[in-house]
């Protein structure tokens, strides 16, 4: 028996991007009210059995993420400005996908490397110095949420974010994806992405524990290399506590992840919560057809 597919998206410019088993449906309000539908069919590679792989379905995950969240806010920014952008090429999307990686790796795991480097004449302990890291590290990545709250208009997006985790956790509920159903739901939801990013930084610091205190390109060249790594262990960690929320102990580890999805996550309208639900339902109607074909 084929186990229950696990929902999830994003947030994008007014709506939401809900990927299925076999497709991904993006939902954007119209700025004449109406809805946006946009659906398309998953790469054979997103749904093959490589994403059956422990460690390797994390690095597949991360990247198709960014590719799909990509190509759903370009379209979205296009329904929502009733506006035809130009269409972006695989060149486009690959180079965009690259430096988002390369911003990412440079301001959480090099720019801490080298700010603790400027007190390595006071820290004797390998453990020290990469606990010390993980700190700057941990700080850089609260700083930069905070920031985003900040940023006027992003509100929204989080309102549509906190839409995707209700519609999410009222599905996995068995509860009719209506309104009047959904809305008590919360909008945290154990496989959040800013949750995995939260393990992925607490995995680094041990994982880069391991390596020691090496020479300072090899450290910086371990910054690098071993993200895929890492990004592999925090989905298969993210993944087992999401799948054990019953136990105690687990709720309480997943605890820090979903507090930070405060910042990140904001209480939807009804307008907002209709989007997210458009967009999880036609995901698993289309799904549902394609197994009764």
């Amino acid at each position: 028996m084929e186990k229950r597919f696990n929902y999830g998206g994003q947030a994008v410019i007014d709506g939401v991007m809900m990927r299925g088993r076999r497709v991904v449906v993006t939902a954007v309000r119209r700025p004449g009210g109406g809805i946006a539908l946009d659906t398309q069919s998953l790469p054979s590679i997103l749904s093959s059995r490589a994403r059956q792989v422990p460690l390797i379905r994390g690095i597949l995950a991360l990247i198709e993420t960014m590719v799909l969240g990509i190509k759903s806010l370009v379209y979205s920014a296009e329904v929502s400005t009733e506006e035809e952008e130009e269409k972006l090429s695989n060149w486009a999307i690959g180079g965009m996908v690259a430096g988002s990686i390369a911003f990412a790796v440079g301001i959480f795991f090099i720019a801490p490397l080298f700010l603790t480097r400027i007190l390595d004449t006071y820290i004797e302990s390998s453990i020290v110095f990469h606990l010390v890291e993980g700190f700057i590290r941990m700080g850089i990545f609260l700083a930069y949420l905070k920031i985003l709250t900040m940023i006027p208009g992003l509100e929204k997006l989080f309102a549509y974010h906190g839409a995707e985790h209700k519609a999410v956790n009222a599905y996995e509920a068995g509860v009719p994806l209506e309104l009047e159903a959904v809305r008590k739901y919360s909008t945290a939801h154990t496989r959040c992405g800013t949750s995995f990013l939260f393990v992925v930084l607490i995995i680094a610091i041990i994982v880069f524990s391991l390596i020691g205190r090496p020479s300072l390109w090899i450290m910086v060249l371990s910054r690098v290399i071993l993200v895929p790594v890492i990004a592999g262990i925090g989905y298969e960690i993210a993944q087992f506590g999401a799948r054990h929320t019953g136990s105690s102990f687990i709720r309480a580890c997943l605890g820090p992840g979903l507090w930070l999805q405060r910042l990140t996550t904001r209480e939807p309208d009804d307008s907002q919560l209709e989007v997210g639900l458009s967009a999880l339902k036609r995901a698993v109607e289309i799904d549902q057809l394609g197994e009764e074909g």
